[in-house]
């Protein structure tokens, strides 16, 4: 077989066999899924199929439960009688029950399932439910029959997300200034337009698919078929995405795929009383380091459950794409915990989860066959190659993955090297290398840095001195350094590191303090867990400044085309801490040194001409000195013959210039 991938990168060619079985192993499962189906969309239709239909004449009720010996249907609609509707046990252990009468459930009643195995009865939240609540007195959570009178109604007809990902990574509960659960109508209201303002095209929420536990920042799913209830109902969610789309702002949906909570009640385990209903059985179903249940990805039924559970949120939500949470621990049987990745080997040996790489595969070609413009982004740790790369060159199929190497840089070069001492070439080539034609998302923080035990870049920087140190008028060189740097390392990620760039909310501004969820420890206080929008706005504090520098940066990156294409490195001086480059239409220039600033600094261009700054970090609106002029550089020649121009670039400083003629 010929693999595009090999053209690449031909180190590769030496696994040519495990391309191979890539191959065929995706288009084998394909073929064992596709009997009597057209396309992977329509085998994706399990949400059509099981759980609860309204028809003219009355509701249709299917459960896939192949261990259970018998089921019944209870809840408030029939006094919560356990075994007044048995179910029929089918094919494939299907069980089904016909409700007759079009009023026999209705809009808000609660519903269970009682399922018998083993001799056991075990109450089942139904499998793909659509709203699940929790009751506030005895905290128990139950299904509930959604079915609203008014069903809503969509405006967004042709929207297709931007090319050009500016990603606002987004946390919905969290989102809103006072110490309580954000709901998705504050967020509409309140935190789309500050999207909007600051550029940003895409939002990335997380923690959508319902969980149990708030401070699991999501990733413990108990129900996949279910918007997080906390924040609001489903035509709440809707509404917003209706907005943002209206807005020209893409949404992603955080997807976990990677796992599954543990609970039993209100969760996919042991549905049918067995560990291996979804999961692998026995030790290999539980994940070591989360706690949590591993999907058995060779098992048709899962893979049907999971790419129904993908076109379910993009045809009944709208989502433009998702963000694949965890792919690292599905990627590998020990889920990449303690390895390095330092060599081909540890991609392609017996530790590799072919049959994890084939459902990833299968969700892709899934994904673009329900949405063309769909986006699919990966978060691996380990590189895998091709992960980023079309199905038919070899990869996997996502549009991108996570450049999580970036804010792992970032964070250790500030806990453990002075800024003194940091390397440009470390840093250029952390930022600049990657796989080829493997596109990435840039990002120097997410939500991990700013959860608690660890800290934002602005924090880390500054710490204490930020709770007194952040007046206009305040004189602090702690927080001077802070500031300068911040906007330096957000400029530099954002147009070197990646095809796309990502923040999460909040931290353009340099939010101070974590993130800590309401936990026994701090008294089940949300003073921690939301976002103190009105320091940026306040114009008495440098916060605003920080994030006037963000959205001018967005602006410019626009507007000079700099996300994507390669960078042309024009100089890069670890001595002097100096790096200089191209990239799109602009061309940046920084100074990393502390304490050196340089005068008539040569500045070395490929054409001669006439450039202006156009954007600095050292501007006045942005809380800097204003040393750098937004004047026009004519090119001269070096003493070698060379074109460039001579400019002031002070410590600490980064400046943007263009080509005006």
């Amino acid at each position: 077989m010929k693999h595009t991938i090999f053209q690449y990168d031909p180190n590769l060619k030496n696994y040519e066999a495990d391309f191979d079985l890539r191959k065929r192993n995706f288009e084998n499962k394909k073929k064992e899924l596709l009997q009597g189906s057209a396309t992977l969309k329509d085998f994706a239709s399990g949400h059509l199929y099981f759980g609860f239909h309204k028809q003219s004449d009355g509701w249709y009720y299917r459960e896939w439960a192949p261990a259970a010996e018998r089921m019944y249907l209870t809840g408030d609609f029939c006094g919560w009688d356990r075994y007044a509707y048995p179910m029929e046990k089918g094919e494939n252990g299907v069980f089904t029950l016909f409700l007759p009468g079009a009023d026999a459930l209705k809009h808000g009643q609660k519903v269970m399932a009682i399922v018998v195995s083993g001799g056991r009865e075990l109450e089942r939240i139904p499998l793909y439910i659509h709203r699940v609540v929790q009751d506030p007195y005895t905290f128990t959570w139950d299904g509930v029959i959604h079915d609203p009178q008014d069903p809503f109604v969509w405006s967004d007809t042709g929207f297709k997300p931007q090319k050009k990902l500016f990603i606002y990574e987004c946390h919905i509960g969290m989102a809103q200034e006072e110490g309580k659960v954000g709901t998705y109508e504050e967020f509409r209201i309140h935190i789309l337009p500050k999207v909007q303002e600051l550029g940003y095209n895409t939002i990335q929420i997380m923690a959508i698919m319902e969980h149990p536990y708030y401070a699991s920042f999501g990733y413990q799913v108990t129900n996949f078929f279910a918007a997080a209830s906390r924040f609001g109902t489903p035509e709440e969610l809707k509404k917003l995405i209706d907005t943002a789309h209206k807005m020209g702002i893409a949404v992603l949906l955080d997807v976990v795929h990677s796992h599954a909570c543990k609970n039993t009640r209100e969760g996919i385990n042991e549905f049918d009383g067995t560990d291996y209903q979804f999961f692998h059985s026995g030790s290999k179903g539980d994940h070591p380091a989360w706690n949590t249940k591993c999907f058995n990805y060779d098992k048709n039924e899962v893979i049907h459950f999971l790419l129904s559970n993908l076109r379910y949120w993009m045809e009944e939500y709208h989502f433009d794409g998702f963000r694949f949470d965890g792919v690292t621990s599905m990627l590998y049987h020990d889920h990449g915990l303690g390895t390095a990745f330092t060599g081909y080997d540890q991609y392609f040996s017996l530790n590799t989860d072919t049959q994890a790489v084939t459902y990833l595969q299968l969700a892709n070609e899934m994904i673009r066959q329900c949405n063309p413009h769909a986006i699919t982004i990966a978060e691996d740790t380990s590189a895998l190659p091709g992960l980023a790369l079309p199905i038919s060159k070899g990869g996997v199929g996502f549009d991108y993955r996570l450049a999580m190497g970036e804010p792992d840089m970032w964070i250790k070069l500030l806990k453990e090297t002075a800024d003194e001492f940091w390397s440009m070439d470390n840093i250029y080539y952390e930022l600049a290398i990657r796989r080829p034609m493997e596109p990435v998302i840039g990002y120097c923080e997410s939500h991990d840095q700013a959860l608690v035990g660890d800290k934002t870049i602005m924090f880390r920087l500054c710490d204490k001195e930020m709770y007194w140190g952040m007046g206009v008028f305040d004189g602090n060189m702690v927080i001077d350094r802070g500031m300068a740097l911040h906007k330096m390392i957000r400029l530099i990620t954002a147009s070197l590191g990646g095809e796309g760039y990502l923040t999460f909310m909040g931290n353009e501004f340099g939010h101070p303090e974590w993130i800590d969820f309401p936990r026994e420890g701090n008294g089940w206080s949300y003073h921690y867990c939301r976002r103190q929008w009105s320091l940026a706005d306040n114009k008495d504090l440098k916060f605003r400044f920080l994030k006037e520098f963000e959205k001018d940066m967005v602006a410019m990156m626009k507007k000079r085309k700099v996300l994507g294409g390669q960078d042309t490195q024009l100089m890069v001086h670890n001595g002097d801490q100096l790096m200089f480059y191209k990239k799109g239409d602009a061309f940046f220039a920084f100074n990393f040194s502390p304490t050196r600033s340089y005068d008539g600094l040569f500045l070395p261009v490929q054409e001669p001409g006439e450039y202006r700054v156009i954007l600095s970090t050292d501007d006045y609106c942005y809380g800097g000195h204003g040393r750098i002029a937004h004047q026009t550089y004519t090119t001269v020649e070096n003493a070698d013959g060379k074109p460039g121009f001579y400019i002031y670039l002070p410590s600490r400083t980064a400046a943007v210039l263009q080509k005006i003629s």
